[in-house]
Parts: structure tokens; sequence; C-alpha cells
């Protein structure tokens, strides 16, 4: 018997950032340029190999981070996406992330993506 797993990724990030795009990219092999921001949540599955991946897409716009920690507490990931092309942003994009993985129902998640993280 082959092996057989499902995961949960968080996919969190500011507005604009391009968090929707990647799970369309993941999940279809598409690139599509004009986007509608994501209110609320999108989710999308991808399965290949006997891995199916369950891409939560959340929205970025302020009043739904609040949301975002309901959405990794028991995630297999959290990736978080940055637009490196906005470093206006990148405090509070940066900020965003801390308050998260801050939280105590968090405890336990690591910044392992990063190369920063091994620097800091």
């Amino acid at each position: 018997m082959f092996f057989q797993q499902e995961m949960d990724l968080s996919i969190l990030g500011l507005p604009a950032a391009g968090k929707t795009t990647l799970v369309t990219l993941i999940s279809r092999n598409e690139m599509i340029e004009d986007r509608i921001p994501t209110r609320g949540l999108n989710m999308q599955k991808y399965s290949k190999g006997g891995v199916t991946l369950k891409m939560w897409d959340l929205g970025g716009q302020a009043n739904f981070r609040a949301m975002w920690e309901r959405y990794c507490v028991g995630a297999s990931a959290i990736v978080y996406v940055v637009d490196a092309a906005d470093s206006e942003k990148f405090e509070l994009s940066r900020s965003e992330l801390h308050d998260l993985l801050s939280k105590p129902s968090l405890a336990g998640m690591m910044d392992t993506g990063s190369p920063s993280a091994s620097m800091s």
C-alpha cells in the first residue's frame, strides 16, 4: 500500500501579497493576473502521489486577520506570503506574523522556512 496523507495548509499574508495566486498556481497550475481580493477565506484541494493538500487561503484585510489563529491551530503548516516588491509593508507584515505566532494556542509552531529565521 502506498503512503497517503492529508495536510492542512493555512496560507496567510497581508492583502495583495500573492496568497490566492500561490494557491491557484499549486492547485491548477495557472497564473491568473486579475484577482479579486479574498473576502474571508477560500479552500482549494490538490492531490498528487497519495498526498492531499487542503489549502486555506485566508483574507489579509485587517478585519479578517482575527480569524487567522482559528485556521492555524492544528494546521500541518503555516505559509506566510510576503510581496517582496512592496517594501513599505515589510514591517507591518513582520509584526502581523509575530503577533500571530505569539498566540498561546500556536505555541510550538516555528518559523523554519525563512533564511533569516536561523540568523535571528
